[in-house]
């Protein structure tokens, strides 16, 4: 994967990202006292910014930090930062953190401003093996903590569980609880069973997915889908299975646990709802930089 672009964001600043430096003593350092946002740049354009920048708002909200920025504020700072890096085809990573305070103590501290950090990398590629072959995913029971809506930094769960599939040769982690199927370890999961789209709901165990969203927006009246519970079983019999995440749209897994999925290459409807990403981000390119 190519590394990050050279210009950051960092509490009022663009600076080099090699030259940009926080405090050891900053709470998202300390505690991942923190959270973050993953926003995707098509062709310099922003791909669904309200829905990401409502998903940071809300985050921030359940942790009880009062948002640095208005959407309009961001908007200004993303468009600089997407200029100033020439970011044609990019994901922006956003981080909020509590702040810094001079000691480590568990309990809020006081009259401390948050920590705002902004960088810009390239798209990882859907290559043509991928599109051809699909991914690897094993299945891994969950042992994150009880707040898995909010998006915050403390992941060490999920990649434990990331390094797990990475072990085996496997590029995701399929999250299961019991019998429930919940989502990956870096994405939301999408499974076809006799030919509909089903997605496990929104609740405490599953961060609320904005690309998941959007497929489900460009599946109305052409795909038939549905939000409910999936159950572990309901994996081996499937047709299809797909991973949704802002930095892939959504990409196919085509062998779970050592064995395939369907026929053990990407299926139709995958196929299907990869055209209608690819014709909403031909929509982009007469809007705004930053375009809701």
């Amino acid at each position: 994967m190519a590394g990050p672009l050279p210009l950051c964001y960092l509490n009022g600043e663009f600076v080099s990202l090699e030259a940009a430096r926080i405090s050891p003593l900053d709470r998202g350092f300390l505690f991942a006292d923190s959270v973050y946002e993953v926003l995707p740049v098509f062709d310099g354009r922003s791909y669904r910014f309200k829905e990401h920048f409502d998903r940071l708002d809300r985050s921030l909200n359940e942790i009880r930090i009062a948002p640095p920025h208005s959407h309009a504020e961001w908007a200004q700072l993303l468009s600089t930062l997407i200029s100033r890096n020439n970011a044609r085809n990019a994901y922006i990573y956003v981080q909020v953190t509590r702040g810094m305070e001079f000691g480590r103590n568990h309990a809020f501290p006081a009259n401390v401003n948050p920590t705002v950090f902004m960088m810009a990398s390239p798209l990882p590629e859907l290559t043509p093996e991928i599109r051809e072959r699909g991914l690897k995913a094993i299945t891994v029971e969950d042992f994150r903590w009880g707040r898995c809506d909010i998006k915050t930094t403390a992941l060490l769960a999920n990649i434990l569980m990331k390094q797990a599939a990475a072990d085996v040769g496997a590029q995701e982690a399929i999250i299961v609880r019991g019998d429930e199927v919940l989502e990956g370890s870096s994405s939301s999961v999408f499974v076809v069973i006799d030919g509909i789209v089903v997605t496990p709901p929104n609740s405490r165990k599953v961060l609320p997915g904005t690309t998941r969203d959007a497929a489900l927006d460009l599946a109305k009246g052409k795909i038939v889908t549905q939000i409910r519970t999936v159950h572990t079983h309901e994996l081996k019999r499937a047709q299809e299975i797909w991973i949704a995440a802002a930095t892939r749209d959504v990409v196919p897994i085509t062998e779970l646990d050592g064995t395939p999925i369907g026929d053990g290459r990407p299926g139709p409807l995958w196929q299907q709802m990869c055209e209608f990403f690819a014709a909403d981000r031909h929509r982009l390119a007469n809007t705004p930089v930053i375009s809701a």
